[in-house]
């Protein structure tokens, strides 16, 4: 054992299985500079473009919800009635939006 103990990995005349004194060399890999930071502003620019559907779709939701409560408030039924199943509709576009975002997005070639 005494003679296990005395040898190491980086021994005169025997080559080092890693070299621990640097990052490590993978063949066909360049590590590039850290992105920079992408604030909430620029995120959500990008992502509207990408899918442009979702925010329309929660547009859609908000406005039907909000017509809705007015209609409910001044007692108007039957509009409050079409706009709460306009809310579900637009509910279920952005439902779809976002599944069909989701698979595109899996579905993308990787550069």
């Amino acid at each position: 054992m005494a003679a296990a103990e005395k040898r190491s990995p980086s021994a005169p005349g025997r080559d080092a299985p890693f070299d621990l004194s640097g990052p490590p060399v993978i063949d066909g890999f360049a590590p590039l500079p850290r992105p920079s930071e992408e604030g909430f502003k620029d995120k959500f620019i990008r992502k509207t473009k990408e899918n442009p559907f979702v925010p329309a779709g929660c547009l859609g939701t908000a406005g039907a919800l909000l017509y809705g409560l007015r209609a409910f408030k001044q007692g108007k039924t039957r509009h409050s009635q079409l706009s709460m199943r306009a809310r579900i509709f637009a509910q279920g576009f952005t439902v779809v939006a976002i599944i069909v975002g989701v698979a595109t997005t899996a579905l993308r070639p990787k550069p």
